[in-house]
């Protein structure tokens, strides 16, 4: 028998309000990714995980990609299924390069907005995308925004997926952001040892030419990196 949902009392739903919101919160409280099995940090010392959100882009993501080349450093780029639809062959250079290919969705949309089914056929073509363009499909999931909803992060699950957030950020997708301060900001605290780092090589959802601040910010953060032992590496 169907359930009369005018029947139930208003605080139910919003208890189911607050469960599918609740792992959005996960990319600012680090003991909420614990509960939920998303990472955040990396095991191993001696070792610092970069990741680009957002591309590919046809100008900031080949200067990134040179720049990684020439300190001989592995990073993971979260791709776009529109964005990797509109240049495969980008797409196809940075698996050919070596670095590591994540999920981040196919229309870059808030997993909060999307309900479960327009979310798994968001996540399908993504998938798709990247693999018709590079060949792999990925294992890795970061939500749009870091703002993973309970059925997001269901889903990912089901479809084999590892979600995965950040430890430290550069905030590089600002109007305001420049070299310096993306690079301040990474570096804050210290040498980012065992951290995963979020940055972005586009500018497709963010302000317009703010990936000029993460290519300034880019070998900075890979020379002290370098002078505190530091490998980039893949996830």
């Amino acid at each position: 028998m169907a359930t009369d949902t005018r029947a139930l009392p208003l605080w139910t739903f919003g208890l189911a309000a607050a469960a599918h919101a609740l792992p959005a919160a996960s990319c600012h409280v680090a003991a909420l990714c614990d509960v939920l099995g998303v990472r955040r940090r990396l095991g191993a010392a001696g070792a610092v995980a970069l990741t680009f959100d957002d591309g590919p882009h046809p100008d900031a993501t080949p200067q990134v990609l040179e720049l990684l080349a020439a300190a001989d450093a592995r990073a993971t780029f979260f791709l776009v299924g529109e964005q990797v639809d509109r240049r495969p062959a980008l797409a196809a250079e940075i698996a050919a390069a070596g670095h590591a290919i994540g999920l981040h969705g196919h229309t870059h949309r808030c997993e909060l907005r999307l309900g479960p089914g327009a979310l798994a056929d968001d996540r399908r073509r993504g998938l798709d995308a990247i693999e018709r363009a590079t060949g792999v499909r990925p294992g890795l999931h970061r939500p749009p925004y870091g703002a993973a909803s309970a059925a997001g992060l269901w889903l990912a699950r089901r479809a084999g997926l590892e979600t995965v957030l950040w430890s430290r950020w550069g905030r590089d997708w600002r109007a305001r952001a420049g070299g310096d301060g993306v690079a301040a900001d990474v570096l804050r605290g210290g040498a980012p040892e065992r951290d995963i780092v979020l940055l972005h090589d586009a500018d497709h959802y963010g302000a317009t030419d703010c990936w000029r601040a993460t290519v300034a910010a880019l070998p900075r953060i890979l020379s002290a990196c370098g002078a505190a032992g530091l490998r980039p590496v893949r996830l």
